[in-house]
C-alpha cells in the first residue's frame, strides 16, 4: 500500500512565507507541494539540498528561467526538513533540440562552479553507473540487462582532452516549457564530468525515451568531442539500466536502439 503523501506543517509554510491553507500537491510530481508561489519539497539529502539551493540561487543564464531557491524568514535554506524555491510555470514537452541547447547554456554558465564534496562519497545506482562509464570503476554488469551493449561499445572509449565541470546529469523530461517563455530549470543533480557530457545525455535519453528522432544525435557533431560525449552517456544509460534492479526488458529494448544509432556516430 502506497502511504499517504503529507503536506508541509503550518509552522514550515509559514517559515516560507505561505499558509497552509493554500498548500496542494504539485502536478506531476509525487513529492513537491505548491504554496502559491512556492513550490516546498521534502528534504532527503541534506548536503546536496544545500549545494542546490547555494548553486542555483548564485546561477543567472539570460536564456533560462532557474527556479531560484527560497530562503526562511530567518534566512535558512532548510527547515524542519523542508525545502523551497520558486514555482515555475510550465511543463515538460518534445522539443528536444531546445532541451540540448538548454544543456549547453546551462553548463556555460556553471562552468566556474566548485564541484560538491558529496559527489566522491556517492555509492548510488546513477554514481556507481557514471564512475563504470568513464572507466574509474570495472564492474561485470548483467549480459541481459545492458552489459552485453556495454561491452561492444566500450572498447570505443578514447581519452577526451575537454574539461571536466558541474553538469546537470537528467535534463531530458525535467525542463519546463510554457509557450514562447525561456526554458526553466527546476533542479540540478550534479556530476562532474565534461559540459558536453550533460548535453549528450540529454540527447541520448530524448531518443530513448522521448521519441525523438536520430537525427538529433548528428545535429549537434559541432559540440566538442561529441562521438566521445555520446558514447560516454550511452555506456552511463546501459550502467543505470544493468544496475537498476527497477529496469524492464522494455526499457533494454530501447537503450540497445539508440545504442546502435550511437555505434553509427563513432
Amino acid at each position: 500500500m502506497t502511504p499517504r503523501r503529507e503536506p508541509p506543517p503550518e509552522h514550515v509554510c509559514s517559515a516560507f512565507g505561505g499558509r497552509a491553507a493554500d498548500v496542494e500537491p504539485l502536478p506531476g510530481s509525487d513529492t513537491a507541494w505548491r504554496c502559491d508561489s512556492v513550490v516546498l519539497r521534502r528534504v532527503t539529502d541534506r548536503a546536496r539540498a544545500l549545494w542546490t539551493a547555494r548553486t542555483l540561487d548564485s546561477v543567472n543564464v539570460p536564456d533560462l528561467r532557474i527556479a531560484k531557491p527560497v530562503r526562511s524568514t530567518d534566512g535558512r535554506w532548510i527547515v524542519a526538513g523542508w525545502s523551497a524555491n520558486r514555482y515555475l510555470s510550465g511543463t515538460p514537452e518534445h522539443r528536444p533540440d531546445e532541451v540540448v541547447l538548454a544543456a549547453v547554456k546551462l553548463h556555460q554558465a556553471t562552468a566556474e562552479v566548485a564541484a560538491p564534496d558529496f559527489l566522491t562519497g556517492r555509492t548510488d545506482v546513477y554514481a556507481r553507473a557514471d564512475r563504470i562509464a568513464w572507466d574509474h570503476d570495472e564492474v561485470d554488469l548483467d549480459e541481459n540487462r545492458g552489459g552485453r551493449w556495454f561491452e561492444v561499445l566500450a572498447g570505443a572509449r578514447r581519452p577526451v582532452a575537454q574539461p571536466s565541470q558541474v553538469v546537470h546529469g537528467d535534463l531530458f523530461g525535467t525542463v519546463l516549457f510554457d509557450g514562447d517563455a525561456p526554458p526553466g530549470i527546476v533542479d540540478f543533480p550534479p556530476f562532474h564530468r565534461p559540459a558536453e557530457w550533460g548535453a549528450a545525455i540529454a540527447a541520448v535519453d530524448a531518443v530513448t525515451w522521448g521519441g525523438a528522432d536520430a537525427g538529433l544525435l548528428a545535429r549537434w557533431a559541432h559540440l566538442p568531442e561529441w562521438p566521445q560525449m555520446l558514447l560516454r552517456a550511452m555506456l552511463y544509460r546501459l550502467a543505470v539500466n544493468a544496475l537498476d534492479p527497477r529496469s524492464t526488458p522494455a526499457a533494454l529494448d530501447a537503450l540497445r536502439a539508440t545504442a546502435r544509432e550511437v555505434s553509427a556516430l563513432l
